[in-house]
């Protein structure tokens, strides 16, 4: 019987291991940027449902930030707080959610694998935590791919809406969130 330690030792060893996980950290943190910019676009404008979204979708990925690093550190590896890409400027709706879209795509993709080659040595933890953030990430996709369904099935005016109702909640004296 291993003890702790030792599975840790084993673990250690695996640089890609580390490589990988401190990959995918940069491309959350890049993720967080982009949507937190998203987001206080969206606010500008008045899309309060896209706005919260955008917000919610970055606070899971600085939580999917710190799974990572936590995993990181269990492997005696060093967090790498550097992030992917710089932010575009991307101040049309539609183009925000596509680029979203992309971005959780990529990350599913990139987490699929890399939770195959945790399997393939022997890590069932980060193979777990990396299904989880495949879901984490699909979930998100699917409420880009919604979003860019409703603005094709109601044209401007599922944006129009979105405002009107901030200025009715505005108007009726409730705090904008």
């Amino acid at each position: 019987q291993k003890t702790a330690y030792e599975i840790r030792l084993r673990l250690v060893g695996s640089e890609m291991s580390i490589r990988d996980r401190n990959k995918a950290v940069a491309d959350e943190l890049a993720a967080v940027h982009q949507y937190m910019y998203f987001h206080f676009h969206c606010d500008d404008q008045g899309y309060d449902l896209l706005a919260g979204l955008f917000k919610r979708t970055a606070i899971d990925e600085m939580l999917h930030v710190e799974k990572l690093a936590e995993r990181i550190l269990f492997l005696k590896g060093e967090v790498e707080m550097k992030v992917a890409e710089e932010v575009k400027k991307i101040h049309d709706v539609k183009e925000m959610l596509k680029m979203g879209c992309a971005m959780e795509e990529s990350s599913a993709i990139d987490y699929n694998k890399w939770a195959n080659e945790c399997a393939a040595n022997a890590d069932s933890v980060s193979k777990k935590l990396f299904e989880e953030l495949v879901a984490d990430e699909e979930r998100h996709f699917d409420q880009y791919d919604t979003e860019l369904d409703n603005m094709d099935r109601f044209g401007e005016n599922y944006l129009a809406l979105q405002s009107i109702e901030r200025s009715k909640s505005r108007g009726a004296g409730m705090p904008a969130d």
